[in-house]
């Protein structure tokens, strides 16, 4: 992937400490859109992506917390089980890119 292209990534985290958590949810729900509580979905160009896990690791401490980033393809099968936070077939619009999820 082009670094100009926007990718649809899944970042998710499991942080020891209350204090950093609560900082690095806030960073997070500022650009992303939050699918659990420790889960975010984030549409944007890998620099800016990167600019931000840049953020994350500045408030993380290394052996301690653990977060994680996939990037997730534009197309092909998806599964989901139990209750969905978005309804089916909802339309989520981000950064100017539409994603469908559940669809």
């Amino acid at each position: 992937m082009a670094d100009n292209e926007l990718g649809l990534y899944l970042i998710a985290y499991d942080i020891a400490n209350p204090k950093r958590l609560g900082k690095v949810h806030r960073i997070l729900k500022k650009q992303a859109l939050p699918v659990q509580y420790s889960v975010f979905t984030v549409v944007m160009k890998r620099p800016t992506l990167l600019r931000l896990l840049q953020r994350i690791e500045q408030q993380i401490e290394d052996t301690e917390d653990d977060v994680r980033c996939y990037r997730l393809p534009s197309t092909g099968d998806r599964v989901t089980l139990g209750t969905q936070f978005f309804p089916e077939g909802v339309m989520l619009f981000t950064s100017g890119v539409n994603r469908i999820l559940g669809g």
